[in-house]
């Protein structure tokens, strides 16, 4: 007779095809039924933050929904830091979880609910009358609020007979959000109207235009009105033709980019949150730019914005799109009279900085060079992040994810390849992490090399320190003993569980990625560079922060 766990396992692939986890005692049984009785696939990883970091990366990568799991108590506790990680990037998961029995907390037991509601998740309690109904509840949460839940299987419960598993209906979806209202029409009215008039248009869109699914109307709306374009850090890509755009806005943006932005005279932004980083700090526009935001957020995110329509992305657009097709538009010519290829340049740097280490700025370019072109990117957090941000360009948003920048934390970089890799099976997944995530999540490296195998690389680059700190506070004077770290030998590290692990200290050393690339899959192992790069370089994102604090 079907178990508690089974309800809920027999449920949940039904929706959801990727499972993560560690196993423990209170999610055995839910393990159990998992592999033994659905066709779900289950992948390991050997920290429970990688459980609920690798179903992260997964949607991220593909759209889809999946699951992670861990035991109760201290399982249950690791899951934390990335639990609040997709709270905060708006990710929407389900975390199965073993919890304390119905009659009451054990010695070592811990207020579950409470952790999870600390960092923003909701959590859902199977019983043994309802676990199936209970699943399409939490997994409906998580979709419609775009949240990751926890889904609590009591110890004394897991294994209880439940009966035959009901049918459960599917989980219910909001429609996307259409603009309402004559306050709504007027406003889209009067962006049609802007954008008509606008001599030097600029059209900004991030991650929530890409899940909105607007690529097409914001092409377009872009050549329509003859705008330039541009997009968050999370939305790279999303505009289908590359030759007008000036790339990523904030510290990540080539500065002849940053002021073609700063001199538009109408922006209008689609599903962006316009949060510090992507508006340099308040500077990204000129005082005299009349800023419009479309966003299904409650009202306007930033001080800046002049006009704010509360709708989907791509609703807005089609929106827009008609009202100046019926209208007219007056193409602006602002697109031909500039430089956008001398524009979106950045700094080469030099083979080797001063120090005799090599110059990120010339590996990155180099790396952009030699990468695979079917590339998924999976960035961890660190000072790193902006050489690939600037130097590797991506085909679209879901190839480009940065997972940790929400919550501003490092160390989730190894499992975020396992997520990718099993949400794109036919592409190069390719992780850019730091010495210090690297070795905060090194559990995961042995599950990175098994799920990537062939099609899976990873960057690491190994400054010796954790270089935004060295940056932000040892250029204030404070003990940079604690900012340091000994050289790691990731390259070893990597060969210890299966990996090719290559050592880089000049750009010569880059030729194995050369022959990597042109390798089949199956003929190659994951490739690990570890590159030995100078700390003296700091990035521009980074001195842009440096010069805010000081």
């Amino acid at each position: 007779m079907p178990t508690v766990s089974a309800h809920v396992a027999h449920t949940l692939v039904q929706h959801i095809d990727a499972v993560f986890g560690v196993m423990g005692n209170g999610n055995a049984y839910f393990l159990d039924a998992l592999e033994t009785q659905t066709d779900a696939v289950f992948t390991a990883v050997r920290h429970e933050q990688g459980a609920v970091v690798a179903a992260d990366a997964h949607f991220r990568a593909s759209g889809r929904i999946a699951a992670g799991t861990a035991t109760y108590g201290a399982g249950f506790t690791n899951t934390l830091t990335a639990l609040a990680e997709a709270v905060q990037a708006h990710v929407p998961l389900v975390l199965v979880v073993g919890d304390e029995p119905t009659s009451g907390r054990r010695p070592w037991g811990v207020d579950q609910i409470a952790l999870a509601s600390a960092v923003g998740a909701r959590t859902y309690t199977v019983g043994r009358a309802d676990a199936a109904a209970t699943t399409v509840i939490a997994i409906e949460h998580a979709q419609t609020y775009r949240l990751p839940v926890v889904l609590a299987i009591p110890y004394d419960v897991a294994a209880l007979e439940a009966g035959p598993v009901p049918p459960a209906p599917a989980p219910r979806l909001p429609a996307p959000l259409s603009p309402r209202g004559a306050f709504a029409d007027g406003m889209l009215d009067e962006i049609a109207a802007a954008l008509r008039n606008a001599e030097r248009p600029l059209l900004l869109a991030g991650r929530g235009a890409w899940l909105a699914g607007a690529s097409d109307a914001l092409g377009e709306l872009a050549a329509q009105t003859g705008a330039l374009t541009a997009s968050s850090a999370l939305g790279r890509g999303v505009f289908p033709e590359n030759a007008y755009d000036l790339g990523v806005t904030g510290g990540f943006g080539a500065d002849g980019a940053m002021q073609l932005v700063r001199s538009a005279d109408v922006a209008v932004v689609f599903g962006a949150s316009l949060n510090q980083f992507t508006m340099r700090f308040g500077e990204l526009f000129a005082p005299g730019t009349r800023v419009f935001q479309i966003d299904i957020a409650p009202a306007a995110t930033h001080p800046h914005v002049g006009g704010f329509v509360r709708a989907d992305a791509r609703l807005a657009a089609e929106q827009i799109v008609e009202r100046l097709r019926r209208q007219g538009t007056a193409t602006s010519r602002w697109r031909d009279s500039v430089d956008l290829s001398s524009a979106r340049s950045y700094e080469s740097g030099d083979d080797l900085a001063p120090d005799g280490r090599l110059d990120p700025r010339s590996a990155a370019t180099r790396i952009a060079e030699l990468l695979p072109d079917d590339r998924v990117v999976v960035s961890d957090g660190g000072h790193f992040i902006g050489w690939a941000n600037m130097y590797w360009p991506v085909a679209a948003p879901d190839r480009m994810m940065m997972i940790g920048t929400a919550f501003q934390s490092i160390g989730q970089g190894w499992p975020s390849v396992v997520g990718a890799a099993l949400a794109r099976r036919d592409s190069t997944i390719v992780l850019t992490s730091g010495d210090g995530g690297g070795l905060m999540a090194i559990a995961d490296l042995e599950s990175a090399v098994r799920a990537a195998a062939g099609r899976g690389m990873a960057v690491i680059w190994n400054d010796a320190a954790y270089g935004a700190e060295v940056n932000l506070y040892g250029l204030k004077g404070l003990a940079e003993g604690p900012m340091r770290i000994p050289e790691v030998d990731f390259a070893a590290f990597g060969a210890a569980v299966g990996a090719e692990g290559v050592v880089v200290r000049t750009l010569a050393d880059l030729e194995r990625l050369r022959t990597w690339s042109a390798e089949a899959p199956a003929d190659r192992r994951f490739l690990l560079l570890d590159l030995r790069i100078s700390g003296d370089v700091i990035a521009p994102y980074q001195q842009e922060i440096i010069r805010v604090n000081s």
